[in-house]
């Protein structure tokens, strides 16, 4: 692939823009087939079931990790300067945010990436929670909420360095958590043949992976053949929503970004599975859905992600992937937020 040439001719915005609508476009369809939903997942592992949510979560997330490990062994990826590692980080702000996050989206039936995705296909409540919440990350990032959000952070930091990556605290390295991912693939693969799966959920549960995968690898080669700095990032959706709200609100000429063009993409990916499902249906508030529900819901997700350093799949899938200790805690947060929420506010909804 030629990258240099791809720069010269459209420049780093351009090609991390088109890089981030093709993702997109892959995660979105993918995630709309398989139903991935981190939401749902957390709900069937507190009542003790391994049902199809669950084992499509943990599908895509161990072949996500498999996936970056084996290009981090093979040579084609280097994440030591990704800003879940390298940068200085919160262990507080991953915890606090997580445990948020993880209330918000049980409130919101959906965390951020699920609620792009059902808006595509037509949900008006999920296309109302995705915009409160990246009116939310915004003013947690930069706006009225960034002070409580950087006492809350300043709470337990952690160096950038060895002392982020949980491969280095335990003196391993990629082969170790290439084992460990293919461990975990092993374990969803099982659970995912014994619940009879047709095509589209095991395509989706991997495809959904692999983008997260295909983000790294992307933002990493146009780094290594850019003669201009360029930061290496993954696919999340707390930062292009906030992102995405400030360039629609703000005057044009703003440089292109891979957050940009990932958001359009994932619309677009979820609109074409929702047609090619037959899914489209407009749904609003009715009985049983609060709006007031919705909005607080919306309301903790942005906040928490912003806290956490990013929002399900951002922290907990982009993250986990390579090992980061802010993600995995705040992927632990959002388990046991989502369930608490469950148990005390949704029981009934179970």
């Amino acid at each position: 692939m030629d990258w240099t040439g791809w720069i010269e001719r459209w420049g780093e915005p351009g090609v991390l823009a088109v890089a981030g609508l093709l993702v997109g476009l892959g995660f979105g369809f993918f995630a709309q087939r398989s139903r991935f939903c981190l939401r749902g997942a957390v709900i069937e592992f507190w009542h003790g079931r391994f049902a199809d949510k669950l084992a499509v979560w943990l599908l895509a997330f161990s072949s996500a990790v498999v996936l970056v490990q084996a290009l981090v062994v093979a040579g084609g990826l280097d994440v030591s300067t990704a800003r879940q590692l390298s940068a200085r980080g919160s262990l507080s702000g991953a915890l606090v945010g997580g445990l948020v996050f993880g209330v918000g989206m049980v409130l919101t039936r959906g965390c951020a990436s699920r609620l792009l995705v059902l808006s595509a296909q037509g949900n008006l409540r999920a296309l109302l929670s995705g915009l409160v919440f990246a009116v939310v990350a915004q003013a947690a990032l930069g706006g009225v909420l960034a002070p409580l959000r950087e006492a809350i952070s300043g709470w337990w930091v952690v160096e950038g360095g060895p002392s982020r990556s949980l491969l280095a605290l335990f003196g391993v390295g990629p082969w170790d958590g290439l084992a460990f991912g293919a461990l975990w693939l092993v374990v969803a693969v099982f659970f995912a043949h014994h619940s009879g799966w047709g095509f589209w959920k095991w395509a989706g549960g991997i495809g959904t992976g692999v983008m997260v995968a295909l983000a790294w690898f992307a933002t990493y080669q146009v780094m290594s053949h850019s003669f201009e700095p360029v930061q290496i990032q993954g696919l999340t959706f707390s930062g292009p929503s906030a992102e995405w709200l400030m360039r629609v609100l703000s005057e044009p000429g703003k440089p292109w970004t891979f957050g940009l063009g990932l958001m359009p993409g994932v619309f677009l990916g979820s609109m074409l599975g929702a047609a090619l499902g037959r899914e489209f249906k407009v749904e609003t508030f009715g009985p049983g859905y609060s709006l007031p529900r919705y909005v607080t819901g919306a309301v903790l997700m942005g906040f928490g992600s912003m806290l956490a350093g990013g929002c399900a799949v951002g922290a907990g899938m982009t993250g986990g992937a390579i090992f980061a200790v802010t993600a995995w805690l705040t992927l632990g947060g959002m388990w046991l937020g989502g369930g608490l929420a469950d148990r005390l506010i949704d029981g009934r909804h179970a």
